[in-house]
């Protein structure tokens, strides 16, 4: 099924083309002007060049052609050169019709499936989440979805950071607090404990005591850097203690996400990659492609066409060790090995935009990836508050992820609970109640993230983003509410909401412009999957909603007479609330049955 955009472009086109005109100008946009038309068309303006004359000549032929074609009510040419359109009413419902009869909604896979890593999450383990882990989590996963949805396979890999410094950090603090542990003893031959000497909490607590050592004592950083160097050459006690860090940090991580409700597909980390290392170092020596600079191993990635200084490729330091840009690599060897993807997509704060410049021309010069495959890094912005600084505690710290859901939370519970207490005959439990307070939390952290495009910053400010009013995550859920709650009224008089009946033509302007709306869906999840845009179905859905709700305040749908045209006026909310719940999963949230 084509996009509605698609089909007027084709008749347009085909004008064009009977009139002697060149095909390409015959593309049609939604208007920028809807309070004259609801499509146009500048092609004349641009074909008066190359035919040499006034552009309304080419306008007014191609008005006259469209004027007879049942997909338009009117069709008029407006000088200099411009086509201003409007759909009939008639061909509308017949697009209506065919949408509610596909499972898609009009939205076709794309022809040529790709398996697509999406590289989100990040974090360090032995750290718990925190806001600044927020964007790269929720971004990933709408990225994930949307491709999912158009067909491909994508997978998402959490990418742990445990294999640089971090580590060695909590090793050395460690052996200060514990040097008689059996990890720290090279002689010590038996078999490690299987309970870590740590809990979760004294974890947390290790890694920030020793980072702050490092910044003051050069010793203990000088420590904790032979001690990372000796993690990653495979020193056995160390080994171990790495095993007890990932056993103890990962389901506290898996937990946290899936309060956000974030998954993946491969739970790798860096040191997955560290198996890898040596041999795409020889590799990169035999093949010529690196080299010794200032002790370092180095491949250089400058190109004439650059108009800044991109530094070389640090692949080992000095002394041996690896670094981000080594285990990136190390791991794109083994994800084109195991699983030879077509693209490989990056998040991470847009900060970080040199590195990976670094890594993927590195990664193409050595034949490490494909020279098809397709590297995209997505920079993100930063979350900040209202000061417009990036977000903290009202301490000054940084706010943990956990905190901040519960924060969210408390919010939406106390909005639910007054709402309850206002409304007597709103029978939810205390249970219902704090369910249904996480679901719209969640709606509103995404969303608020969501709406905006990932490589600006913006504002966290949690009384705009837990309104019900505005462009939100919970004005979209009341949306579905409402709409789910005049099915459930009409299903209450005795009528089946799902029996067979059509979509008429449009009885009133409100009625057409949600049917327009709806229309939009393809063409917004195309466009969300091309651009890797979130933000553009966030905007999608939010016209869709308020064209709903202006539908709504404007028809009286329950106390229609007319049995046919109350069906139609069904069909059309069945349809909206469809599309709705497809989109909100697609940016990973879902919508509580009552609010």
């Amino acid at each position: 099924m084509k996009k509605l955009i698609d089909e007027i472009t084709e008749v347009v086109t085909k004008a064009f083309v009977e009139n002697g005109y060149d095909e390409k100008y015959g593309k049609v946009t939604v208007s920028n002007r809807p309070d004259l038309c609801e499509y146009q068309c500048n092609g004349a303006m641009a074909a008066a060049k190359e035919y040499k004359c006034a552009p309304f000549m080419i306008s007014d032929k191609i008005a006259e052609s469209l004027s007879g074609s049942e997909m338009f009510s009117a069709v008029e040419s407006v000088k200099p050169g411009f086509l201003n359109m409007t759909l009939s009413p008639e061909y509308v419902a017949k697009y209506m019709n065919r949408m509610k009869e596909d499972d898609r909604f009009g939205c076709e896979k794309d022809p040529n499936p790709k398996t697509i890593i999406v590289d989100y999450g990040g974090p360090n383990v032995a750290k718990p989440l925190h806001v600044g882990h927020l964007r790269s989590a929720i971004i990933g996963e709408s990225i994930k979805r949307i491709a999912r949805y158009m067909g491909h396979n994508a997978i998402g890999d959490v990418h742990l950071g445990d294999w640089g410094l971090q580590m060695g950090l909590i090793i050395t603090e460690l052996k200060e607090r514990k040097p008689d542990l059996c990890y720290f003893d090279e002689a010590y031959e038996g078999e490690y404990p299987e309970e870590a000497p740590f809990t979760l909490s004294e974890l947390e607590e290790i890694y920030p005591t020793a980072s702050g050592k490092s910044k003051e004592d050069e010793t203990f950083k000088n420590a904790a850097l032979d001690a990372t160097n000796e993690l990653q050459q495979g020193r056995r006690g160390y080994r171990a203690l790495l095993k007890h860090i990932l056993d103890i940090s990962i389901p506290d991580l898996t937990k946290n996400y899936a309060n956000l409700n974030v998954s993946f597909e491969l739970w790798k980390g860096e040191k997955d990659a560290a198996p890898y290392i040596p041999d795409m170092v020889q590799m990169l020596k035999d093949k010529g492609f690196a080299h010794i600079s200032e002790g370092a191993l180095v491949v250089d990635v400058k190109e004439e066409t650059d108009s800044k200084e991109i530094p070389p490729c640090i692949i080992l330091k000095s002394d041996g060790s690896s670094l981000y840009a080594t285990t990136d690599l190390a791991t794109m060897v083994w994800r084109m090995q195991d699983y030879n993807p077509d693209a490989m997509i990056y998040l991470a704060d847009k900060r970080q935009e040199l590195h990976f410049i670094q890594c993927f021309r590195t990664a193409k010069k050595t034949g490490i990836v494909n020279e098809d495959t397709d590297l995209t890094f997505i920079g993100f912005g930063t979350m900040n508050g209202k000061d417009g600084k990036p977000f903290k505690t009202r301490e000054g710290g940084v706010m943990r992820l956990e905190n901040l859901v519960n924060d969210v939370n408390e919010e939406m519970y106390q909005k639910i609970s007054e709402n309850r207490k206002s409304k007597e005959d709103l029978d939810i439990s205390e249970e219902e109640a704090r369910e249904t307070s996480k679901k719209i939390a969640l709606a509103a952290i995404k969303y608020g993230d969501l709406s905006n495009q990932t490589v600006k910053d913006y504002i966290f400010d949690i009384d705009r983003f837990t309104s019900f009013e505005g462009n939100t995550g919970p004005y979209i859920l009341y949306t579905i509410v409402r709409i789910k709650s005049i099915l459930a009224k009409y299903e209450a008089t005795g009528k089946n909401p799902d029996a067979a009946g059509e979509i008429l033509p449009s009885v009133n302007a409100s009625e057409k412009k949600l049917n327009l709306a709806i229309a939009g869906f393809a063409g917004a999840i195309q466009s969300a999957y091309t651009e890797k845009a979130p933000h553009k179905i966030c905007a999608y859905i939010y016209e869709l909603a308020e064209a709903f709700n202006g539908f709504y305040h404007e028809t009286k749908i329950l106390s229609e007479e007319d049995e046919a045209r109350q069906l139609s006026f069904i069909k059309e909310l069945q349809l909206t609330r469809d599309i709705l719940l497809t989109c909100i999963d697609l940016l990973g949230f879902e919508a509580p049955e009552r609010m």
